[in-house]
């Protein structure tokens, strides 16, 4: 049944029956939805002004090595071409003018929308990070003290902590770097515990595009890099490659067989992604998240 549908399809696209005959996943860059570079892509993230308050600013709870790096990086961002990223409550705040491809908006009156590593408002007591983003490399850096609220075993932050800060600056990496913004895959190898209200600094790298895919790795260790906490790869998707259908201005008067053809152009948009994920978990033999224990002699040094 399937394989006659795109049958169907094909001969329509091939005779021009369809307006605007889609394209199943085309390889589009961010960059290109909201301007012609990464640049633009940056501005738009980290606006000059703004009411709205910025989580990744030094406050009392900050530990020596964490205000020290800071500001080393801050006086890179002067000369050294890093970026420093402003982190607001939600992601909704960076990234207004970015519209989700149809399907994977939602509609809800709810309006305390909260970003998780930023759900603890309590300084020091939860997540305590700042990324800062370089563009040309397309690489970042972020420092993170866990709070208390982080705990795992006692005294030292939770794995599941340092995983959805890492699965968080991916995601911030790979979506200013104009290729992707959501996760496949995340594998990583804890090495150490991270003691809560220490600095724990993660490297994040691009280390190549392919297939529509952005591979990236992630060291997190200690500042003088001689305790490695864990190592981790991850796979991000260019989610935005359905921006390419367009849909039609409400205030447009569009025929109804324009409209349908719209319709019809996201939904084989929407379909092509879910058979790239399918791919992807058979690729992964159904390991979307493969987290593996400590050894017995990688625990604490």
């Amino acid at each position: 049944m399937l394989r006659t549908s795109f049958q169907g399809v094909a001969r329509l696209v091939r005779h021009k029956a369809l307006y605007r005959s889609p394209c199943l996943l085309p390889r589009v860059h961010l960059a290109s939805a909201f301007g012609s570079s990464t640049e633009s892509l940056v501005a738009r993230f980290c606006p000059e002004k703004t009411d709205l308050k910025d989580y990744a600013l030094p406050n009392a709870s900050w530990c020596s090595d964490m205000l020290s790096l800071y500001q080393e990086f801050l006086e890179k961002t002067k000369s050294g071409g890093w970026i420093k990223l402003p982190s607001f409550k939600s992601n909704r705040d960076h990234i207004q003018g970015l519209k989700l491809p149809f399907g994977l908006e939602t509609a809800s009156d709810k309006q305390d929308w909260r970003l998780f590593t930023r759900s603890i408002q309590l300084e020091g007591q939860g997540y305590e990070y700042v990324i800062f983003f370089h563009p040309s490399e397309k690489k970042s850096v972020c420092l993170f003290q866990p709070g208390p609220y982080l705990e795992g075993a006692p005294g030292f932050a939770h794995g599941g902590s340092l995983a959805a800060l890492m699965d968080e600056t991916y995601s911030k990496t790979a979506y200013l770097a104009g290729e992707g913004l959501f996760t496949l895959s995340l594998n990583i190898k804890f090495k150490n515990l991270i003691p809560v209200g220490s600095l724990a600094v993660l490297d994040i790298q691009v280390e190549k595009i392919e297939d529509q895919k952005l591979y990236m790795s992630c060291i997190a260790q200690s500042r003088d890099k001689q305790t490695v906490y864990a190592k981790s790869s991850g796979k991000e998707i260019c989610s935005l490659s359905l921006g390419c259908l367009p849909l039609p201005h409400p205030q447009q008067r569009v025929g109804k067989m324009r409209a349908k053809s719209q319709i019809l152009s996201w939904s084989l948009g929407l379909l092509g992604v879910e058979m790239l994920l399918a791919r992807d978990m058979d690729e992964e033999k159904g390991n979307k998240v493969r987290i593996t224990q400590p050894a017995p002699q990688d625990s604490l040094k």
